[in-house]
């Protein structure tokens, strides 16, 4: 648990991109679901349109979403070519779960209608909106003792997830997020320099 801008600023800069992860949590999944409800409530949101939409998939639901993703992309790419993507897919599916991220189109259409002035730009705040709200629940995992990784499948998924889960026509799907019990770290990190870019004027 975050006590000090110190834990705050540690769990930023151990969030990373995990892909060896198992179906082990060392919470409940009650107490997942409350970290993506904080989340989803909490997150800023432009003109509080709070457009951000989740799914969250356990057990066998998540397994599914990958056998999916697995199906589609077994069409597309060359059977001798597809072991990379099939390892891939099995290291997604030994992850204990999938968060699935969406925006709600309704409600930026909505936003168009109401305010004309900034209907170009709606678009690009529902995304900056979802990026935060990745990032916190990213961000929460990690502080619990989970890795993940962020992935985009869609729109090759898209028409499968909504039939499947019943998911409102409405909601656009934009990422998802594959998360487990680490069982390796990942690899050192390269950074550019911060004086490239990061500016500051007194």
């Amino acid at each position: 648990m975050i006590q000090t801008k110190q834990d705050f600023l540690k769990a930023v800069k151990e969030r990373r991109s995990y892909y060896d992860i198992s179906k082990k949590s060392d919470i409940s999944d009650e107490q997942i679901e409350e970290i993506i409800a904080n989340a989803i409530k909490y997150t800023p949101t432009a003109f509080n349109s709070q457009s951000g939409r989740a799914v969250l998939l356990l057990g066998e639901n998540h397994d599914k979403l990958w056998n999916i993703t697995e199906a589609v992309l077994r069409e597309m790419v060359p059977e001798q070519d597809f072991e990379p993507t099939a390892q891939k897919m099995e290291g997604f599916r030994n992850g204990y779960g999938t968060i699935l991220f969406f925006e709600d189109q309704s409600v930026v259409k909505s936003l168009q209608e109401s305010f004309p002035t900034y209907a170009d730009k709606f678009p690009d705040y529902s995304l900056q909106s979802s990026g935060m709200l990745q990032y916190i629940v990213w961000t929460a995992l990690e502080i619990e003792g989970f890795g993940a990784s962020l992935q985009h499948y869609q729109p090759l998924i898209d028409e499968a997830v909504h039939k499947i889960w019943n998911i409102p026509s409405d909601w656009k799907l934009l990422a998802q997020m594959p998360f487990g019990k680490p069982t390796a770290q990942p690899g050192e990190k390269e950074f550019k320099s911060i004086e490239e870019r990061f500016k500051v004027f007194k």
